[in-house]
């Protein structure tokens, strides 16, 4: 009998670990502690005395092959051909030598690269795809995160904060963004309910799975002119663009009704207090590219005002927590409206029902 040779697959990535620099493999697991010795660079020093430097850049998300070339262009230089990507988009150089911490430093300044990201300090906004080519975007990402970050930038590179800011955007409700769990979320928000194409809807979509995918029962079947189609309870409908996902006869997006909300207060970290949902702020402002004056002015009022008054180690949804929400409005200057009120049918069961609500003067 032939022997049987073991079956080869491309199915699931390489392993890791077959890319990890050489300091790094030898020491896995055997880290003793790490430390930050300037803004955006850091080492990690083994229990076998080794050291590992890491110099941190603001990257965008969307990346041209030039910009990938220069960055592997310094790692083979300097690194041995290392660098990795963080999970908020930003690229880090790693080097066991700490005389090419300066420079590559020198190589990615003068590119334009700024260092920075590590510790307390704003880092690089996660983001989803927004108007580059996401079908059911209410606002952009890459333009928005664009205007803010460069509202924020010394955060990034040299002002330290109380503690991690976390920000997110998402360009509609969807969220591919991590904006229900980040310290500061931007999120695009329909306002107008789908537009429905009569004539050709019968065509190109399958009623049955259409009205099957609103998550609040919005669509139902119904003739127009003779004609196979549906209809949508406008009070049921929260603008998701889940029906236009699945049916391309029901656009969502519309240039003068969509916008952008402000969302605060959520975090992923267990340390210090327990994870949180993000919270509302601010819930409309204008679409209007391609700076986006009003939404970069609403983020960076936050992150001032949060900077300006909280504790160390506090994130932005403890410092909210510690304060009262009242007095997080007089001091970003946000007005408080109807929006605000959550009308979901369970809110009762999150909200405060006991007599020991705390409350802040509104002129204290």
């Amino acid at each position: 009998m032939a022997e049987t040779k073991p079956r080869i697959t491309d199915i699931g990535p390489p392993d890791y670990k077959k890319f990890l620099p050489p300091v790094v493999a030898k020491n896995y697991g055997q880290w003793k502690y790490h430390e930050q010795l300037e803004p955006g660079v850091m080492v990690h020093v083994a229990e076998s005395g080794d050291m590992i430097y890491t110099i941190r850049a603001a990257s965008p998300r969307l990346l041209a092959t030039e910009t990938i070339r220069f960055y592997a262009e310094v790692a083979e230089k300097y690194c041995d051909g290392h660098l990795r990507f963080t999970s908020r988009h930003n690229v880090e150089f790693l080097t066991s030598e700490k005389a090419n911490v300066p420079k590559i430093k020198k190589e990615l300044e003068d590119r334009g690269n700024l260092i920075g990201g590590i510790g307390s300090r704003i880092t690089s906004i996660v983001h989803t795809q927004g108007w580059v080519h996401c079908h059911s975007a209410a606002t952009d990402a890459s333009g928005v995160v664009k205007a803010t970050m460069d509202e924020l930038a010394d955060y990034f590179t040299t002002i330290e904060t109380p503690a991690k800011c976390r920000i997110a955007l998402a360009c509609c409700l969807n969220m591919c963004g991590a904006v229900h769990c980040s310290d500061i979320a931007i999120l695009g928000i329909h306002t107008g309910r789908p537009r429905i194409d009569h004539a050709n809807l019968n065509k190109i979509c399958e009623i049955p799975n259409l009205s099957a995918s609103c998550p609040t029962a919005a669509i139902r079947p119904k003739t127009v002119d003779g004609t196979p189609s549906v209809e949508v309870i406008e009070e049921n409908c929260m603008y998701c663009a889940n029906c236009f996902t699945v049916c391309p006869a029901m656009p969502l997006a519309d240039a003068d009704l969509d916008g952008v909300s402000i969302w605060v207060g959520g975090k992923v970290s267990n340390a210090r207090s327990k994870p949180r949902f993000s919270k509302l702020a601010v819930p409309f402002l204008p679409n209007t590219p391609p700076r986006w004056p009003e939404v970069t002015g609403a983020v960076k009022t936050i992150v001032e005002a949060w900077a300006g008054n909280a504790r160390k180690y506090e994130r932005v949804g403890d410092w909210i927590e510690r304060i009262g929400w009242p007095r997080f409005f007089k001091l970003t200057g946000f007005e408080f409206s109807k929006e605000h009120i959550d009308d979901y049918k369970f809110a009762g069961l999150s909200l405060q029902r006991t007599a020991q609500i705390h409350h802040v003067d509104w002129d204290d």
